[in-house]
């Protein structure tokens, strides 16, 4: 009997896996299984590399469904990404999104319909490489500012962590409105335009407070 697995990988919270859970039965999944890797790099760990990661390419089986909020969940580099989907579709094993709702299945056997997914995976590992690049400069920027304001009042204490923060971005980066991101995340509306506007503001904030 196929199984539906949600995987899921967190830097630190407990509750952005309750967020990629709730998102995904949202989304109508009914999820059999959470994997989830706590506390690792998507930039510098492949999933095989990672302690939760390597277990599934030993409980996924033909005909199984893997869901994961965004690509970027397998990880962040992509070439990691593009080789982690096509081995799942090889297998038999279809890879869907609950961000965007995309479905990568290798039962197609019609060349334009291959054609297009391929595209499509390799458009959104790039994707998925590009937001870690960005979120990196973001955070090095933010640093450096808090670093340079160090002895000025630090302002209000951020109503979001580093991992929030996280989600924040990478939803705003793949499209998601203000709305569904504070729906998402539990921040006011106001809060997320705030980081939107200014995301080195934003890192900046948490490093001011040793967040």
């Amino acid at each position: 009997m196929s199984k539906t697995i949600l995987y899921a990988r967190v830097s630190t919270a407990d509750q952005t896996l309750d967020h990629q859970k709730a998102q995904a039965e949202a989304a109508g999944f009914e999820i059999d299984e959470v994997i989830a890797d706590h506390g690792v790099s998507g930039v510098s760990t492949t999933l095989q590399e990672r302690p939760e990661g390597k277990r599934l390419y030993d409980k996924l089986r033909h005909g199984d469904i893997l869901v994961v909020r965004w690509v970027d969940r397998l990880g962040r580099n992509y070439q990691d990404v593009t080789d982690t989907i096509r081995h799942f579709m090889r297998q038999g094993v279809v890879v869907k999104t609950v961000i965007n709702g995309l479905t990568f299945d290798g039962a197609t056997k019609d060349p334009m319909q291959e054609a297009v997914r391929d595209a499509l995976i390799a458009f959104m590992a790039a994707t998925a490489q590009a937001q870690a690049e960005a979120t990196k400069e973001a955070q090095k920027a933010g640093i450096a500012a808090a670093k340079q304001d160090g002895t000025k009042y630090r302002g209000k204490k951020p109503s979001y962590d580093r991992e929030t923060l996280g989600v924040v971005l990478d939803m705003l980066s793949k499209g998601s409105g203000a709305s569904e991101v504070s729906k998402v995340t539990g921040l006011t509306r106001q809060t997320v335009l705030r980081i939107k506007k200014d995301p080195a503001a934003a890192e900046g904030a948490l490093s001011k407070w040793k967040m």
